[in-house]
């Protein structure tokens, strides 16, 4: 099998195997890593139909992780993809109204995150071990709402790491909170900032970019690594559901082989689309790429334009997992349209954190054809719950609601009726006052918890062990630090 190489983005220095820079998470020059060649998948569509989702899952990751042996690969999906997930499809496909929605939220923490975030710990714990790495890792992420939760599920009380997760205060629903302040495992802090979640990520990118802080924790015996999904051990995962998605519906003859499917996707850090993008470029037969954004429409105004532009009022929405400006995967899809030209990137990037924006060229532009991009506003995200709740008892998430909207739009705009998947990213359990409110409004004088059993009665759902378990679980965190005092606590924690 052909050895596929990570580099930067943004300079043309030094090339690492797929464990280094799963370890390095971030690139030394601020960049992210990406394969020297998005490989090509080797195994039929026939072939793959017949397959477990674990097995799917290694047919994908081990084209990219080439310097994992069998046996390591294999133990690490077998470790993430186990009873924590409440259905042994792991990714089921429900039909609801003429489109496929890939249910990615049956894992530990109810959200799409999970389908990464379950095999990260275990590819970085036997990277650490291939690479005779004797320091104690430090995951340091930044989350919206989901990526925080799932990760510290996933490293609590794992050998040999420590895991601190920065989100912003009130920026999260108040299920999500409870989920992350609630976390059990020595090995985990929660610190909520006075700001938002950009500045919570362009915060941790600072500290990652911090040279004297690096050499403090090497002497002390700590090296940083990250589980946003800036880490290429998070995307590659990503990539095997859609490749999953698309051998499920070929096996129940929706699709015939090489037969077109579109994917809907929606979209805040840009991670779980790109996924997407790198599946059809490995020779999955995808169309269109639905990027859905919500009233924060960043990338709807990118794949109109050509111009990304962040200087413009941050909202808080019910869709708060998305509610981000700086979609910090973009990044390697303006790499690979640019002809991997690391100077161009790094040109634009300058741009961005020097002036809010950049514009690519339209020999770049030309190239964003395999993607649409629209977005709903907070009243349309609302009315396709309850609409879709009153015609057909389905039930989904605000985050969902914003994709199937978009596609709505799409549908209208193109009249392209091709199958279709749209990424269902979240449990509507997870943001239950937005969703029952969506439903009618007298649900909101009950309170979280007494909607979660009012959810589960009129969806005829079981209510998620995520959701039970912090039902009357003891607050354990309650740092709250100003954006100016992230490294501070840092090193707190850490007793440096």
């Amino acid at each position: 099998m052909k050895e596929i190489l990570y580099k930067s983005t943004r300079s043309e220095d030094g090339y690492l195997n797929a464990s280094e820079a799963i370890l390095k998470g971030l690139a030394d020059d601020g960049g992210l890593f990406v394969p020297t060649e998005i490989p090509k998948l080797d195994v039929s569509v026939d072939a793959l139909s017949k397959m477990t989702y674990q097995q799917v899952a290694y047919e994908v990751m081990k084209l990219y992780f080439t310097d994992f042996t069998e046996e390591e690969l294999k133990t690490c999906i077998s470790k993430a993809y186990d009873e924590k997930f409440d259905t042994p499809e792991i990714a089921p496909l429900t039909e609801v109204d003429g489109a496929y929605y890939l249910e990615l939220f049956h894992g530990k923490t109810i959200a799409f995150k999970d389908m990464a975030l379950s095999i990260l710990p275990h590819l970085l714990t036997t990277s650490a071990k291939k690479n005779h790495v004797k320091n104690e890792i430090v995951i340091l992420t930044a989350t919206s709402g989901d990526t925080g939760k799932a990760a510290m599920a996933g490293f609590a009380d794992v050998e040999g790491t420590r895991i601190i997760v920065f989100y912003p205060h009130g920026g999260v629903s108040p299920i999500q909170e409870k989920q992350m302040v609630t976390q059990k495992g020595n090995n985990t802090y929660v610190v909520a900032i006075e700001g938002n979640f950009d500045q919570a990520q362009s915060g941790v990118k600072a500290i990652f970019g911090n040279k004297e802080l690096a050499k403090e924790m090497d002497e002390k015996g700590f090296q940083f690594s990250s589980a946003n999904s800036i880490n290429i051990g998070r995307l590659v995962p990503q990539v095997a559901y859609y490749v999953y998605a698309y051998a499920k519906l070929y096996a129940q003859g929706k699709l015939v082989e090489n037969q077109v499917m579109n994917v809907v996707v929606p979209t805040g850090n840009f991670g779980n689309i790109l996924a997407a993008y790198y599946a059809k470029n490995m020779g999955l037969p995808i169309g269109k790429l639905i990027c859905a954004s919500n009233e924060n429409k960043v990338l709807f105004d990118f794949f109109r334009t050509g111009e990304y532009d962040k200087n413009r009022e941050f909202i808080l929405t019910a869709s708060p997992s998305m509610d981000i400006l700086i979609s910090s995967n973009l990044e390697r899809l303006i790499y690979k349209i640019s002809g991997n030209n690391a100077a161009k990137n790094q040109e634009l990037m300058t741009g961005l954190s020097e002036a809010g924006k950049y514009e690519i060229t339209d020999a770049m532009k030309q190239q964003l054809d395999d993607f649409y991009g629209n977005y709903a506003t907070e009243e349309e995200t609302a009315a396709v719950i309850r609409e879709t709740y009153e015609k057909t008892g389905y039930i989904m998430d605000t985050h969902t609601a914003v994709a199937a909207c978009t596609y709505q739009k799409y549908l209208k705009e193109t009249g392209d009726d091709t199958v279709t998947v749209i990424a269902s990213t979240a449990s509507p359990f997870k943001f239950t006052r937005s969703v029952m409110n969506a439903i009618d409004s007298k649900y909101d004088k009950l309170d979280d918890f007494e909607l979660v059993d009012e959810l589960a009665k009129i969806g005829k759902m079981k209510i998620p062990n995520a959701i039970e378990e912090i039902r009357n679980a003891e607050v354990r965190h309650n740092n709250l630090v100003r954006v100016d005092d992230m490294e501070a606590i840092v090193k707190k924690l850490l007793a440096l």
